[in-house]
């Protein structure tokens, strides 16, 4: 399985410099069946946030590794800018931000920083965002599945193995070579 990162600009109105906000929810406010989920996962997301940056530098950089990096680096760049942005708060819409994280998974931060300094992946992470609303997307995650269906939202496996099979994959059996094979060829450990 293949799996290509797409941008989506969740929210246009957020000025460049981000927005102050008065936190949604409290330390007494139930948790969402977003946060269970996460949780029963091990993502954490942690509560409190008082400023939203604009993501624009984020999906830039999302681009950046894209094409700068191997398919682990951008699986794991973008988990490092998940984990920053929902678990420590950190701010996805400054550059040093980005860099660090990027260094982190063994990308060029410098090249990384002279690219989001020129805006060089802006016009193209715009017209891919363009796409996404063409097709649909109306949120984030958006799963689409062999260019034929779209799983909105952070769902249950279930949803994900229903969507599978109307697309007519088959169920391996655990330990079957097929299995073992598809692992091999995903790289998986």
């Amino acid at each position: 399985m293949d799996v290509e990162w797409a941008p989506f600009f969740l929210d246009p109105s957020i000025p460049p410099e981000g927005r102050t906000r008065a936190p949604r929810t409290t330390p007494d406010t139930p948790k969402s069946a977003l946060e269970e989920r996460g949780e029963s996962l091990g993502i954490q997301f942690t509560r409190g946030r008082t400023y939203t940056p604009n993501s624009m530098l984020s999906l830039q950089a999302g681009a950046f590794a894209n094409e700068h990096g191997t398919k682990e680096q951008q699986h794991e760049f973008h988990k490092a800018m998940f984990k920053t942005h929902f678990t420590e708060m950190g701010n996805l819409g400054e550059i040093d931000t980005l860099k660090e994280l990027a260094s982190g998974v063994g990308l060029d931060a410098e090249a990384l920083g002279e690219a989001l300094t020129d805006e060089r992946y802006r016009l193209q992470v715009e017209q891919e965002i363009d796409w996404a609303r063409s097709v649909g997307v109306t949120g984030i995650p958006t799963f689409i599945l062999n260019n034929q269906y779209a799983v909105v939202g952070a769902q249950p496996y279930e949803v994900f193995e229903q969507a599978m099979e109307q697309l007519g994959a088959k169920r391996l059996s655990a330990g079957s070579s097929e299995e073992a094979n598809a692992e091999e060829a995903a790289g998986a450990d």
